[in-house]
């Protein structure tokens, strides 16, 4: 039985066919490369902005490989239909379990990666979820649309469900980009300089400091005149006074984890 058709980007293109083919001896496999796969109705929104700037140059450069496969091709009858009513009724459709659950599958055949539904009831987002995500093999996320995916599917495959926030968006597509993005600058190689993932945002559980660039003066406001004193140690200090002003104004529960933390470090010294 032939395998449905699907649509991968970077190094590792593969055209669409009726089955997937060997690759030519000029695109070798880059199966030791982080994986996203995507089991989305819209792959052709996909690499999206990742295919741009320092993601869409790894991307290129075989760093990281995008797997976007397309639900509809498991779809039933003449209009590959992947959804139906909810079972006790309500409005709007939910996608089926035996749809979804033939393309993870399929995406399983060619990568067993952990299984991600993209959610607003799941476990936040955040940037320690990112470096999990990059610290492993890559991510199979499963982008929802209509009502949501039959809870079958997440109880059979220990599907982990994830949010990117407090809100609710019409699919996961987008969602999954934003989450790809996070996880796939932190792979060795991407940003180039690696202390810049260091001392960003919510790696030390601090919003970073603020930052500036000349001209020295601009509309009458002046960059502080720590940052061009050349006292590393002073700039150092500031920086951090800085983060912690902006997270404690801002961010009462990051702060709050903050400070618990540091209270812990000086329990174990």
């Amino acid at each position: 039985m032939s395998e449905p058709p699907s649509k991968s980007h970077g190094r590792l293109s593969i055209a669409p066919s009726v089955a997937p083919r060997d690759l030519v001896s000029d695109r070798p496999s880059l199966a030791a490369a982080w994986c996203a796969q995507v089991i989305t109705l819209f792959p052709e929104v996909f690499p999206g902005v990742l295919g741009a700037s320092l993601t869409g140059k790894a991307l290129d450069q075989g760093v990281w490989q995008l797997d976007a496969i397309d639900l509809r091709v498991f779809g039933e009858g003449k209009h590959r239909k992947v959804d139906d009513t909810p079972a006790g009724g309500g409005a709007g459709l939910v996608l089926r379990p035996d749809i979804v659950g033939k393309a993870i599958v399929f995406a399983q055949r060619r990568k067993k990666l952990p299984l991600v539904y993209l959610s607003p009831r799941g476990r936040p987002f955040t940037q320690s979820v990112a470096r999990e995500w990059a610290d492993g093999p890559g991510i199979c996320l499963i982008a929802g649309r209509f009502e949501g995916l039959d809870q079958r599917v997440i109880d059979h495959f220990d599907v982990e469900e994830v949010s990117l926030g407090d809100f609710v968006m019409t699919g996961g597509e987008i969602a999954a980009q934003a989450m790809i993005d996070a996880s796939v600058r932190l792979l060795p190689g991407v940003l180039g300089n690696a202390s810049s993932a260091e001392e960003e945002s919510f790696s030390a559980g601090l919003l970073e400091h603020p930052q500036y660039t000349r001209p020295a003066v601009w509309e009458g406001r002046t960059i502080p005149e720590v940052l061009t004193s050349g006292d590393h140690a002073a700039v150092e200090r500031w920086r951090r006074e800085e983060a912690e002003r902006l997270t404690s104004t801002r961010r009462a529960d990051l702060w709050k984890e903050y400070q618990a933390g540091l209270g812990k470090t000086e329990d174990s010294s």
